[in-house]
């Protein structure tokens, strides 16, 4: 451990460099919009400020002040303009509204549930977490603000797996937040009886096309992936007037 700690501090250049290729990385992953590379891109960028950090400690320790200073400089500098970048993003995410849903039109033949609301501690309606259902059910819910969402899944009889959810705007069928819905909505089932079980999550997951104010219909598939590696199936679609979150 030693040697390889002055192997990679003892050349002042190799944090350095990682910590130049960790910002890289992260500014790709803002351009580029992938969310699997995107956390892949936050954790790399993690460690090379970590890594600046830690060679500051050890050029102290060894009395080289001026690499030591020089990368003390760097790591808090980075953090103040990664938090300036992120004030401002928000900033200018709240000053620049989202025009996606502006035209659409909610259509008048289709049937349309309204998400019910978690209370301010997140909890469900008394009366739908109590409620006895006898068939196979979907229900969504409205979380803290709007755009996120969560849900309950009521299913009998199932092999070990994962449901998650695909959502679609149903006048255009738009694939809503195809690059993290999926995975951000997944839930393990497993039941073995031939009772109806509930399954749900426990946090919120992110409808991000539309804005506050501006609803529109979209259909909600319930899909398993089951643990034996066997072909993903549907098992249930429901409609829902949704909006998009404000980002």
């Amino acid at each position: 451990m030693i040697r390889i700690i002055k192997y990679c501090f003892n050349n002042w250049w190799r944090p350095i460099l990682f910590w130049f290729m960790s910002c890289l990385m992260l500014g790709i992953s803002e351009l580029w919009r992938n969310h699997s590379f995107e956390n892949f891109a936050y954790i790399i960028f993690g460690l090379g400020l970590l890594t600046m950090l830690v060679s500051s400690i050890y050029q102290f320790a060894n009395r080289k002040w001026l690499i030591g200073f020089l990368s003390l400089g760097i790591f808090g500098g980075t953090i103040f303009l990664f938090i300036a970048y992120s004030v401002a993003m928000f900033w200018i995410e709240q000053e620049s509204p989202d025009n996606w849903a502006d035209n659409l039109k909610i259509p008048a033949n289709i049937s349309l549930n309204i998400p019910a609301n978690l209370d301010f501690k997140g909890n469900r309606p008394d009366n739908l977490a109590n409620k006895t259902i006898t068939n196979t059910d979907f229900q969504l819910y409205n979380s803290f603000q709007p755009g996120l969402y969560e849900y309950d899944f009521w299913i009998g009889k199932i092999d070990s797996g994962t449901i998650y959810i695909k959502a679609f705007e149903i006048t255009q069928e738009y694939a809503l937040s195809t690059d993290r819905l999926s995975q951000r909505s997944s839930v393990k089932i497993y039941n073995p009886t031939d009772s109806i079980m509930k399954f749900g999550t426990s946090s919120n997951f992110t409808i991000y096309e539309g804005d506050w104010g501006k609803p529109y219909a979209a259909r909600f598939e319930v899909w398993f992936k089951p643990d034996s590696g066997g072909k993903e199936q549907k098992l249930f679609t429901k409609n829902y007037k949704i909006e998009g979150w404000m980002r």
